[in-house]
């Protein structure tokens, strides 16, 4: 940010210059303090307000930054002379963007150009609004005034790019790619081209078009001279080619292109998908975009075996004259070409087994030691059955012990043999001492070769980073076959010791969110994270804009559509309104601000219903997840261990298809959620006013019929009618069924409870039979919540002091702030409509005034039953932090601490050793300084404490409800 100083405003830079380094070492309150003086002397300087403004949003005071932001906006619209100060505006349009009004930012910059025509600097910072407000049109417009004024070729190509978003977004019909066309050729007409990139969006034009024939032409003319490095020239047209549907140029081309870069491994697979006519991809709208062989290929109808397996053999001969004329050091291009023209023999019938494994055998002898090796071959083990998989690895194993290498080669060939393991499922058959073994042997071999770390970048890759990984991965799976706690905490060590050694595996980190997570020790890996920071796509795409790299802006803006469009951020919008109205729901006057900005709730039903699930995304990298828990509802940890066939399923594509399937189906579910709440707090309150108030208004008939509605939708997303969850309901309410049956939906289900009671108190309609007096679905509701609650703390209770596993917890926070706190919404609703404000009350019948006595009753029963539930969670989670710490750090310890030969605390062991034994000299400075600070106490320590804030912050809810209650029966 201190790149922007200069004379602001007619401001020296001298006097800005420390506000700005304040701001960049983020000393807030120094730059305030700072800017606050500078007020004092320029009062009235834009400029002064702009900087202010920019700090108070920085230090979380969006309101107060407004304020100042608006004034000096006032300023500027009244003085043209601070108008021509670009800077000023600049941070302006920071600060508005920040705080979510970017439109004030482009309007004054649109009132600028107005008032100051043709200036090419208010111009630009009128098209970088355009351009973080995704506005096309406009960009296009700004852009080609700015052409036409200067007649600089990259305001045509921003026009340009402009264009193809258009067309891209749907925003533009396609003829507006033929009216980009003519400008390009307009301009080519009179000035040429001059810049690569410039040629590189006319063809992008043409091909979007379908136009590969004149994109062809074009750049074999004297514009293609542009494109400097021949290999580069050739891949586009190699490209163009097969998108022409001209197959034998295409492979021509591409074998052109691996006769000077034999290493390019997606130039062979455009190779022989065009050699074989079995490439789809460049029909399929993805522009041949592959960096891995396809699953299954179908031989296209046309080419017989014959011609399929002599083209086969031409690419064979081809490949292994690559690998003759080779001399330097070794490719892996030409190698796995060799092993993807095998696999393709077999998925038509036509390959040799021992052949395949020996190419394999081969592939890991010249490059087992690259940590991409087991990657590599991932797609070709899927050839080979399970015996022939166990028969691979042994043929690998002795060819390892064959060969001599330096020790970081032969380090990364170990650990690529232990992630073949890995892969094949060899360890989930190997009894639990054996498994032991290999963990430990993983982690000392890891502590054993620090010393080869020891002169390399800290930002780099260490040597043998990847055993940790693998031994947490065993350890995990020793735990889910146990049951021993040990055996995760052994795994906290490890990775916690990894960590220290070097902070930016990320590996390690997502391990340790994942365990920590199921230990209910959050804050713990959340401090593993604070460090991370995230840049807004629109900051990018006109950075792109800028340095002209104008294929950067297509992809930047396809990213921003890919997150905008994505499960992931439907989903986080629907969780985020959800969450709002939980932190507010003590208060009914602040919960009645988030339900109109909800729009009263149906923001999120109409956000869900007009966005087509086939067009939204799944940018999930499922990949990156640990095997125990391939998709955010499923924990293999909870299951049996007999349950799981194989690791690898976790990759599979159903795996995705069923988890998207999940998250579509509980957003659609979640939705209904605010909107729900709303109606229940308002037929209860709409009850009230019928039975009490003079004049009352009859039954809000619209508000039922739409609450009944919305209560079968929601039925239905728990796989039930409406009816039949009113039947689970009243059962498990009465005994007759247990709270199992409501599965893994026991949360939704109290919620249904909970909006049930209001559908039936403001219809008239009595969902449930009379019991003991009272009106039942109040007394259901109380008696479901305490059932559920207890028993919560019941099972959660019975937990490991150190472990809080699983869905025990989560389970029953989620229980006090969504179906009590919107029961709690709905008491509060009653009491407050129930207060005297003044009115002449109604003289209603005996009957009318029965039934309000009846409720008033279930109301102040209800008010108590809650407060006794709640009283159950507090009193137990003040025990449990007692107990914690005062036990909590000697039982965990204890827990890794081997008494026996048998149990958790070998691998830990094998730790505690190689750190005492560590030497200055062998691992140097950095890593024995690391080493040293390790200390298993205080890894232990922070994990209870993580455990402790959690339950404390739980803690603090529980207490502001029961203070919540407490008030309501004081009004009652």
């Amino acid at each position: 940010m201190s790149g922007k100083i200069g004379h602001a405003g007619g401001m020296p830079e001298r006097k800005v210059r420390p506000i700005w380094d304040a701001i960049d070492s983020r000393q807030y309150k120094t730059a305030l303090k700072l800017s606050s003086s500078l007020l004092s002397k320029f009062p009235n300087l834009p400029y002064a307000l702009a900087l202010k403004g920019l700090i108070l949003e920085r230090m979380g005071k969006p309101e107060e930054s407004l304020s100042v932001c608006l004034e000096a906006n006032h300023l500027l619209l009244n003085n043209l002379s601070f108008l021509m100060d670009d800077l000023t505006l600049s941070t302006l349009q920071i600060v508005f963007q920040r705080l979510h009004r970017l439109d004030l930012a482009t309007s004054l910059y649109d009132y600028a150009c107005a008032k100051i025509p043709n200036n090419l600097e208010l111009m630009m910072g009128l098209f970088n609004c355009y351009v973080r407000q995704y506005a096309y049109v406009k960009q296009q417009q700004t852009a080609i005034k700015m052409y036409k004024l200067v007649g600089e070729e990259r305001f045509l190509l921003w026009a340009v790019c402009s264009i193809q978003l258009q067309v891209s977004s749907g925003q533009g019909a396609l003829n507006l790619l033929a009216l980009a066309e003519a400008l390009l050729k307009k301009h080519i007409a009179s000035h040429s081209l001059h810049e690569p990139e410039a040629l590189i969006v006319y063809i992008s034009v043409l091909q979007q078009q379908a136009k590969f024939t004149d994109a062809l032409q074009v750049l074999s003319g004297n514009l293609g001279k542009l494109i400097l490095i021949d290999v580069d020239r050739l891949r586009l047209q190699g490209k163009l080619l097969a998108q022409s549907g001209d197959n034998a140029a295409a492979a021509s081309t591409f074998q052109k292109i691996l006769e000077s870069c034999p290493d390019d491994w997606e130039c062979f697979l455009h190779y022989l998908g065009c050699l074989l006519e079995d490439d789809k991809s460049w029909s399929d709208g993805s522009g041949g975009a592959t960096r891995s062989p396809p699953v299954s290929v179908d031989k296209p109808s046309h080419i017989s075996d014959d011609l399929f397996s002599s083209r086969l053999q031409d690419a064979l001969s081809f490949v292994q004259k690559l690998q003759t004329d080779n001399s330097g050091e070794p490719k892996r291009g030409p190698d796995l070409a060799c092993l993807e023209i095998e696999r393709r023999k077999h998925l038509h019938g036509m390959g040799d087994k021992q052949k395949f494994i020996d190419a394999l055998v081969q592939y890991f002898s010249r490059f087992g030691y690259l940590a991409c090796f087991c990657s590599d071959i991932e797609v070709f083990l899927d050839i080979l059955a399970p015996d022939e998989k166990v028969v691979l690895l042994e043929n690998l194993k002795t060819s390892a012990v064959s060969m001599s290498m330096v020790p970081t080669k032969t380090l990364a060939q170990t650990i690529s043999l232990q992630k073949v393991q890995l892969e094949i499922g060899i360890n989930f058959k190997l009894p639990i001492a054996e498994l032991e073994l290999v963990a430990a042997k993983m982690v000392g071999l890891f502590c054993e070769n620090l010393s080869l770390s020891k002169d390399l970048d800290p930002q780099e890759c260490m040597h043998g980073e990847e055993l940790l990984s693998m031994a947490c991965n065993i350890l995990v799976q020793l735990y889910w076959q146990t049951k021993s706690i040990g055996y995760l905490i052994e795994a906290v060590m490890v990775l916690e010791l990894g960590l220290t050694v070097k902070r930016s595996v990320s590996q390690y980190k997502i391990l340790l969110v994942h365990i920590y997570s199921y230990l209910g020790a959050l804050p713990a890996a959340y401090e593993w994270f604070m460090d991370d920071h995230l840049k807004e796509s629109a900051d990018l795409t006109f950075l792109a804009y800028r340095h002209r790299n104008y294929s950067k802006v297509i992809e930047f803006v396809q990213f921003k559509e890919r997150l905008q469009h994505s499960n992931q951020y439907l989903f986080a919008r629907v969780e985020s309104a959800i969450l709002r109205l939980k932190e507010e729901a003590n208060n009914m006057e602040e919960e009645e601000s988030v339900f109109e900005r909800l729009k009263c709730g149906t923001q999120l039903i109409e956000l869900v219903s007009e966005t087509s699930p086939d067009c939204l995304t799944f940018n999930e990298d499922l990949e990156l997840r640990p095997w125990w828990t391939p998709t955010p509802e499923k924990n293999y940890l909870l299951r049996p261990f007999e349950e799981l066939y194989h690791p690898a399923e976790k990759l599979a594509q159903d795996c995705r298809k069923i988890w998207k399937t999940s998250v579509q189906k509980i957003v659609k579910k979640r939705c209904l959620i605010p909107r729900l709440v709303y109606l229940s707090v308002h037929s209860v309150a709409t009850f009230v006013k019928k039975n009490i108030e003079a004049n009352g208004s009859a039954s809000d008939s619209s508000c039922c019929l739409e609450m009944k509605s919305l209560l079968e939708s929601y039925a239905e997303t728990l796989g039930l009618s409406l009816d039949d969850g009113i039947q689970l309901v009243l059962d498990a309410a009465e005994g007759e069924k247990p709270l199992k049956a409501f599965g893994a939906d026991l949360v939704e289900w109290m919620s249904f409870a909970v909006f049930l009671n209001s559908w039936s108190l403001g219809s008239n309609k009595s969902v449930f039979p009379e019991s003991k007096g009272h009106p039942a679905a109040w007394h259901v509701v109380n008696s479901l919540l305490q059932k559920c609650i207890v028993e919560m703390v019941r099972i959660t209770s019975a937990d490991p002091l150190i472990c809080l596993p699983g869905g025990d917890l989560p389970v029953l926070v989620q229980l006090i702030t969504e179906p009590v706190a919107w029961y709690c919404l709905v008491l509060q609703s009653y009491i407050r409509s129930s207060l005297p404000c003044g009115k002449k009350k109604k003289k209603s019948g005996s009957a009318d005034s029965a039934t309000t006595s009846l409720i008033s009753q279930a109301i102040r029963d209800s008010v108590v039953s809650v407060q006794s539930t709640i009283e159950v969670v507090a009193k137990w989670l003040k025990e449990e932090m007692n107990r914690k710490e005062r036990e909590g750090l000697d039982q965990l310890i204890s827990s890794i601490e081997r008494e026996t030969n048998e149990g958790p605390g070998q691998v830990f062991q094998v730790v505690r050793d190689s750190v005492a034994v560590s030497n200055k000299v062998d691992v140097g400075d950095r890593i024995f300084e690391a080493i040293k600070s390790w200390s298993p106490t205080d890894v232990g320590r922070n994990m209870i404490k993580s455990q402790c804030k959690m339950l404390l912050d739980f803690q603090r809810i529980c207490e502001s409800k029961l203070k919540l209650l407490e008030i309501l029966k004081q009004q009652m």
